[in-house]
């Protein structure tokens, strides 16, 4: 069992949330599905019967998807790093993450369409930002700042 497991907390559409994360990652799945009963329906206004929580799997990281109401929204200060092989993976998590009402940020930022911030960078990014080469990180820095979706051959020859 995981020992830390993230939990987002989402107004009512958690059901459709993890539905739409397990059918981006190929390496996914659902868990545990638990409903409001009739006293914590009471005592949190959320329908009798609807989802309460389920958890899920992407990539074998354990998450947690709560249907809390509309009090707490998500933000930029929390994010979650998707490490790309490739531009092929790059170009296919920004693409179904941004699709039906996702946006794109800058630096390989974006938010889904439910307001989850991620960022879609390719694996070699650390070791470009880390280069001993005089200038090298700078002139990456340069390239990726003016990119929204990362392009390695781009971060590569700057």
């Amino acid at each position: 069992m995981q020992k830390i497991t993230t939990c987002l907390w989402f107004d009512s559409q958690a059901e459709e949330a993890v539905n739409f994360y397990t059918s981006v990652f190929k390496n996914s799945k659902i868990g545990e599905t638990s409903r409001y009963d009739k006293a914590a329906a009471a005592a949190s206004g959320r329908p009798e019967g609807s989802v309460m929580t389920m958890t899920f799997e992407l990539e074998g990281r354990g998450f947690m998807a709560l249907n809390g109401g509309p009090m707490f929204k998500f933000n930029e200060s929390v994010s979650l790093v998707i490490n790309c092989e490739d531009q092929k993976e790059v170009d296919f998590y920004w693409d179904k993450l941004t699709t039906n009402g996702g946006q794109e940020s800058v630096c390989g930022w974006l938010k889904d369409k439910y307001g989850l911030s991620w960022q879609v960078v390719p694996s070699e990014l650390g070791k470009l930002m880390s280069s001993k080469e005089p200038g090298k990180t700078q002139r990456v820095m340069a390239a990726l700042l003016q990119m929204k979706k990362l392009d390695i051959n781009g971060l590569r020859n700057a």
